[in-house]
């Protein structure tokens, strides 16, 4: 885990922001933006789209802190919104906020995996299901982790790596009220899963003979029961009286 420097971005200032105006800004190869907070009046400006993008490709882009530069000035900042172009995926619009030492922000910190190859859980073919790519935290802006690094090392499978194991560094918080969520585990590999399957069949089919032999008997006794039945009842049809032939007049 690492503290982020912040990444010095160009930008002009720009004095309307309806629709048409945005249009223009975006035929010219630039995206319309927006500086606010810190209790300063919204600074309406434009940034160049091939640089937005190639920051906007980086992972953790939404975490990492800019210093806008303008007329010479620099002003620190956190991206705070990206619009998208629901189609074409273009960039449309971004909001930054003006941040400040004494400003406490909630962002999302993305997890990394390290020591892969320690896990004896992965050499033997497991897998690492991720739960959590993101941990939210709250912190001044200067605090803010380039990511959580989290080590596999000596995992096993069916073993997991839980939020404990994250190390915080000074001034900066969890915002989860959950007391020790899981963040990945090491999964059974699908040919382990298949070779468990395999033994535990011959062992099924094992119990299930006794418990076959032992219905036997008393199906057979149900059986027998239908003498008893048949017994029971002829006495009581050879009792019935035949029937008197009918007297001659």
């Amino acid at each position: 885990m690492s503290k982020q420097e912040a990444t010095t971005l160009a930008a002009t200032l720009r004095n309307k922001s309806t629709k048409g105006a945005n249009s223009e800004i975006r035929a010219t190869g630039f995206v319309p933006a927006v500086i606010y907070g810190d209790k300063q009046a919204p600074a309406l400006i434009s940034v160049e789209n091939k640089i937005l993008v190639r920051h906007l490709e980086v992972a953790g882009f939404m975490t990492r802190l800019f210093d806008i530069e303008m007329d010479g000035k620099k002003h620190r900042v956190l991206p705070r919104d990206v619009q998208f172009h629901p189609v074409s995926d273009r960039v449309l619009h971004v909001d930054f906020l003006r941040v400040s030492a004494n400003t406490r922000v909630r962002v999302n910190v993305p997890v990394a995996f390290i020591n892969a190859d320690k896990s004896p859980g992965i050499k033997r073919g497991g897998t690492l299901n991720v739960v959590h790519h993101e941990i939210e935290i709250s912190c001044a802006p200067d605090k803010i982790p380039a990511r959580f690094e989290v080590s596999l090392e000596g995992l096993q499978i069916n073993e997991a790596v839980h939020l404990s194991a994250l190390q915080l560094p000074a001034g900066v918080t969890l915002t989860t009220h959950e007391k020790d969520f899981t963040i990945a585990t090491i999964a059974v590999p699908s040919a382990i899963r298949s070779e468990n399957a395999d033994a535990a069949a011959p062992a099924a089919a094992v119990a299930a003979v006794p418990a076959a032999g032992a219905a036997a008997p008393a199906a057979g006794a149900k059986a027998g029961a239908a003498p008893a039945a048949g017994a029971k009842a002829a006495p009581a049809a050879a009792a019935k009286p035949a029937a008197k032939p009918a007297a001659k007049k």
